[in-house]
């Protein structure tokens, strides 16, 4: 009883002191104290320590400040508000380990700190444990490549529709991202494969350009790679397995039809329309998936015109591609023109010279 009463008397003291060390003093006893019964303390109790530590804080030197910091970061009853504090520190060695650790920020202080404190701060929320969507989403987007990497690497990260496609166009560009992206199971398949078209894309110009005597050959070399890997990603996918499946099914009792088709679009399964597209049309089924992953929609309409789908059923389609890629709505009005220009009978001959194209870039 005697050293807390000791102990309180230095705190009466040290709040109307404004000797720096003195009160640094002060508050590493107060901290020895909270962690010393972390745990123990009711909730008003901790309440006490926050507006007592508050205080203490307040001026002390970024070192003392950093201490403080370090010890409480994962305590999981460490007071609210003083974590708040240390959070929002523009010192990396304050705010890093409450940013990284502490189980008391919430969602909107970390996106708060994302938004507004440095590159520094951005990654030391990547290694948190857990990681919300509004938090990847600010770090997938403001983040440098360190940040992006990191957050794509943690297993407790969860991204939304706007997070995946961010990563994903960064990754483009960055092989070790692109492999940080293609081995997390909760990307969905039609982002993968959009990313290694799009990737393979980008090599192949590379190599073009670098030696423009072989343009054809690479194109087909490329296009060979992409169809391995667009063949990997079906073949690890439960659900394209399963939606093959039911399409052929439908092929063979000869109910595979536009309302099927449209039934597939309106359930937003790319699966089940990029299958269904490739048994309508006779085309492998890589064909039909890069129609959709790449940022055209001009062979979308040509394979709804050759096999006349209808437009109503050839927008949904283009909502779906549009999913996959971002497109704006004004951008599927314009296709609206370009649909019933396009007559049946060019289409379908367009549609014989994929094939054709095809079977010339498979190898023997």
């Amino acid at each position: 009883m005697s050293a807390q009463t000791g102990l309180i008397d230095q705190l009466e003291d040290a709040l109307g002191d404004k000797n720096l060390a003195r009160r640094a003093e002060v508050l590493r006893k107060v901290t020895d104290l909270f962690v010393l019964k972390s745990g123990t303390f009711s909730e008003d109790q901790i309440a006490l320590f926050d507006v007592v530590m508050s205080r203490l804080l307040e001026n002390i030197e970024s070192a003392a400040r950093a201490q403080f910091g370090s010890r409480i970061a994962r305590l999981p009853d460490a007071p609210r508000e003083v974590v708040r504090l240390l959070a929002a520190d523009a010192a990396i060695e304050v705010a890093g380990p409450v940013l990284a650790h502490s189980e008391r920020i919430d969602v909107d202080a970390l996106v708060d700190s994302a938004k507004t404190q440095s590159q520094d701060h951005l990654l030391a929320i990547s290694g948190r444990k857990i990681l919300a969507e509004a938090v990847t989403d600010v770090l997938v987007d403001r983040g440098n490549r360190a940040v992006v990497s990191a957050t794509a690497q943690n297993a407790g990260a969860k991204f939304s529709e706007f997070g995946v496609s961010t990563l994903v166009r960064k990754a483009c560009n960055d092989g070790d991202l692109a492999l940080c992206v293609w081995s997390r199971p909760d990307i969905p398949r039609q982002n993968l494969v959009k990313l290694f078209v799009d990737a393979s894309e980008a090599v192949k110009n590379q190599l073009v350009e670098a030696d423009p005597r072989r343009a054809d050959l690479i194109r087909s070399m490329v296009a060979q790679a992409t169809d391995d890997i667009q063949t990997k990603a079906r073949a690890g996918s439960n659900e394209f397995s399963e939606a093959q499946h039911l399409v052929r099914e439908l092929n063979t009792a000869g109910k595979l039809n536009e309302a099927q088709l449209l039934a597939f679009a309106d359930e937003g399964s790319f699966d089940k329309v990029v299958a269904a597209l490739s048994l309508m049309c006779d085309l492998p089924v890589g064909v039909v998936e890069r129609a959709f992953v790449q940022n055209q929609t001009e062979q979308i309409v040509v394979l709804a015109r050759a096999v006349d789908i209808s437009w109503a059923t050839t927008m949904k389609l283009l909502l779906l591609h549009a999913g996959v890629n971002g497109s704006s709505r004004h951008q599927l009005d314009i296709t609206f023109a370009n649909f019933f220009r396009l007559q049946p009978a060019t289409a379908q001959t367009a549609l014989k010279f994929y094939r054709m194209r095809e079977k010339a870039n498979r190898p023997n």
